[in-house]
């Protein structure tokens, strides 16, 4: 299996976000890059730069409005007086349509879900990176692979077609998702098992039936994000039954999670994707700074085994994960289960 990174995903890299109404270190580091680079050579996968392919795979996915937004904000954000060092909103509409507003302050509002992804110079560049090392491993797998990594960073769930929001600018899922429909694929699943539910991809693809969007996560009574992942959302219009959330108890661990896991794939294999995407966030993990689910290391790899079991040819999408000292281990046991049981079935 080959893992797909560019170095330029680093230098993205966001000093504070609001926790509960208190600024905070964000945790969304570059360091998260070198842990997860030592997991996937551990597993024993070659790294390989992506290629640049500019706009396009993205704008398959995200507005134009949003990206002119990203790339440019920055630059516009420096011209207010007294500005913050990065672009963070201050103010939110709590309806998005009809008018669009022409001030920096008020367009950083409307395509900012909350405060924890700050745009810095190198933002939008990283962002494009992130999102075309998802491209690239997608097209590995429309091409013949079996499967593929997309070491993504930032990450990409949280992101809707017009809306960055926690720590995600581009939807690099959904872009993966795409491109492999782009590629040939009748239809794809894409199956999300961080910490957090993938609101910006549920959103992204709520009314389609083309893509079937299934997640398990913290529940979000109490949990980000709050607004969505709760289990009643099952989609709209041409995609109602293409959404399935299953959300968990807090603290649930690798049992609970696994039991879950079960009917998930079940509805996957009822869906009969040409091809899975999984958008990998390791913060499920009992050691993770957020600590909302209790998942070992070894359950991982028993995740990557069952999930591998499906036998779809898959673009593994690096989401959540945060520093702690089983990151690296934990993308190893993942990804060493996930190639272990590829090659058993071969």
């Amino acid at each position: 299996m080959k893992a797909y990174y560019a170095d330029e995903q680093k230098h993205h890299d966001p000093k504070a976000f609001l926790s509960s109404g208190a600024p905070q270190p964000n945790p969304e580091q570059p360091e998260r890059v070198e842990r997860l680079l030592a997991g996937a050579r551990a597993a024993g996968l070659e790294i390989e730069r992506p290629r640049d392919h500019g706009l396009g795979p993205i704008a398959a996915v995200h507005t134009p409005e949003y990206l002119d937004f990203l790339e440019h904000i920055y630059a516009r954000w420096q011209h207010i007086a007294g500005a913050s060092a990065e672009v963070i909103p201050n103010i939110h509409p709590i309806a998005r349509g009809g008018s669009y507003p022409a001030s920096a302050v008020g367009q950083a509002g409307y395509h900012m879900a909350d405060t924890a992804c700050p745009i810095s110079a190198e933002t939008f560049q990283s962002a494009c990176w992130s999102a075309w090392s998802a491209v690239d491993a997608a097209d590995a797998v429309a091409t013949g692979s079996s499967a593929a990594y997309a070491l993504c960073r930032p990450p990409g769930h949280h992101a809707f077609a017009d809306v960055a929001g926690g720590f995600c600018f581009f939807n690099n899922s959904a872009i993966a998702a795409q491109r492999l429909l782009a590629g040939g694929a009748e239809r794809v699943a894409i199956l999300d098992v961080d910490l957090h539910h993938g609101n910006g991809t549920q959103g992204i693809f709520y009314a389609r039936s083309d893509v079937l969007t299934v997640s398990i996560h913290a529940d979000p009574v109490r949990f980000y994000p709050f607004f969505w992942g709760h289990a009643d959302e099952r989609g709209e219009g041409p995609g109602l039954g293409y959404n399935l959330n299953l959300p968990l108890p807090r603290k649930s661990g690798d049992d609970e999670f696994m039991a879950v896991l079960e009917p998930a794939l079940r509805r996957i294999r009822a869906f009969a994707p040409s091809a899975l995407v999984v958008a990998l966030g390791l913060d499920a993990f009992e050691g993770d700074p957020f600590g909302g689910l209790s998942v070992t290391t070894p359950g991982f790899a028993r995740m990557a085994a069952a999930i591998a079991g499906l036998g779809m040819p898959s673009v593994i999408v690096q989401e959540g994960g945060y520093l702690c000292d089983a990151l690296g281990a934990n993308l190893t046991a993942f990804l060493g289960a996930f190639q272990s049981c590829m090659t058993g079935r071969m």
